[in-house]
């Protein structure tokens, strides 16, 4: 019986209990019932366990389920390849068909092209009879590769979401139909990731032809993106980012790029000024632009990005909610009301108040065996064990040669 109730205080001082946490912050306040969410900002990543597992809701003493929710988006995209047909030279332009009876609904392809060097335009035409005489336009893309000037590249058709069995693509320029090696076909959905800006700005300085910044990034708080404001008055460029940890080592090499130009009647827009980082950076994170024989790029502003975590849960008008952290002994809870979660696109935000010391806050009972808690008696009792027996040891020696 004594054994079953130590048993059960084990268990209960190992569950969560408002006293035992650290840190409170009031949500709210509730203005109307149903879902809400509030968002997870720093200073929960500064006291909280990493991994968030000890977040607790409680209203007027009683816990309340939550589910937590990382805002990274999604993207859903189907690619099948499709043969390429009746390739040839129409007036002076390349044209082919792509069979799209393999895909029932698309607005991308994909051509893998052996041109280099060159900006054509596409124009794409829909019909689900190949041999009819109306084509629907479906709009000109426009392809290019500057390998030349390290630039990039793009030679995707970009359409409305269409049906049609067949599409009849027309294009200008130096591409060729034997250029035309395979094409794949597909729809993408995207739901777009919510991002928070985390505070403090880099420290920017010049290494040689290479632009450093510098960032400071506390413990526990993850980082998953760099994004740069680059002055709109710069001209295009492509430059390579590596970044490095607060020990000098490489984590990542990726680029920015900026591409607006016109060429050969067509215009070509690339901005992209970010780029993704580990999720597990912490102390001080460098990013090293390498800007060659060129001018170092006017940046604006630089800031650090993480995915926004989301904290979903279900309440009353008028309901006083508090959120509790700080307890490094608690497991992850687990709710039904996770497990069948169903996103409300209604649920309305509310804010975390300031962090307040939790008035109530105790100490967990410490629950390690006696012998970790108590190892100088416990030394003390084997070395005393150890000189008795070597005395006795010692006393049997001489009665015996005696």
């Amino acid at each position: 019986m004594r054994a079953a109730w130590a048993l059960l205080a084990v268990l209960l001082a190992g569950g969560p209990s408002i006293s035992y946490f650290k840190c409170e912050r009031e949500i709210g306040p509730v203005g109307t019932s149903g879902q809400h969410y509030a968002v997870v900002d720093e200073t929960v990543w500064a006291h909280a366990l990493p991994n968030l597992d000890d977040l607790r809701l409680y209203a007027a003493g009683q816990e309340i389920p939550y589910a937590t929710r990382t805002m990274w988006g999604s993207r859903q995209t189907e690619q099948r390849a499709i043969r390429v047909l009746q390739p040839g030279t129409l007036g002076g332009k390349s044209e082919f068909v792509l069979d799209m009876s393999g895909v029932s609904e698309y607005d991308r392809v994909s051509l893998t092209l052996t041109t280099k060097n060159y900006v054509a335009h596409a124009r794409v035409e829909g019909q689900d009879d190949l041999h009819g005489a109306q084509w629907a336009n479906l709009g000109t893309t426009t392809l290019f590769d500057l390998s030349d000037e390290k630039l990039g590249h793009n030679s995707t058709l970009q359409i409305p979401i269409s049906t049609y069995k067949y599409l009849r693509v027309t294009l200008d320029g130096p591409v060729r139909p034997w250029d035309i090696q395979s094409a794949t076909a597909g729809t993408e959905r995207a739901q777009e990731a919510v991002w928070r800006d985390l505070s403090g700005d880099p420290q920017v300085t010049q290494e040689g032809k290479d632009t450093v910044l510098t960032f400071a990034v506390s413990e526990n708080l993850p980082v998953e993106r760099l994004s740069l404001s680059i002055d709109p008055a710069q001209g295009n460029f492509q430059r390579e980012i590596e970044t490095q940890s607060d020990k000098g080592s490489t984590t990542g090499i990726s680029q920015i790029s900026r591409v607006h130009m016109q060429r050969d009647g067509g215009k070509i827009d690339v901005d992209r000024t970010w780029i993704s980082l580990s999720a597990g950076s912490q102390g001080k994170l460098r990013a090293v632009i390498h800007n060659g024989d060129d001018a170092p790029l006017e940046i604006t502003r630089a800031r650090l990005q993480q995915y926004e975590r989301r904290i979903y849960f279900d309440g009353a008008a008028g309901t006083a909610v508090s959120l509790y952290y700080g307890d490094d002994k608690l497991n992850a809870p687990v709710y039904d009301y996770a497990k069948l979660f169903q996103l409300d696109a209604n649920a309305g935000q509310v804010q975390l108040g300031a962090e307040e010391k939790n008035s109530v806050y105790s100490r967990r009972p410490d629950d390690r065996p006696w012998s970790e808690r108590h190892p100088a008696v416990l030394w003390t009792a084997i070395l005393a064990a150890v000189v008795l027996l070597g005395g006795i040891a010692v006393r049997s020696i001489k009665t015996a040669a005696s």
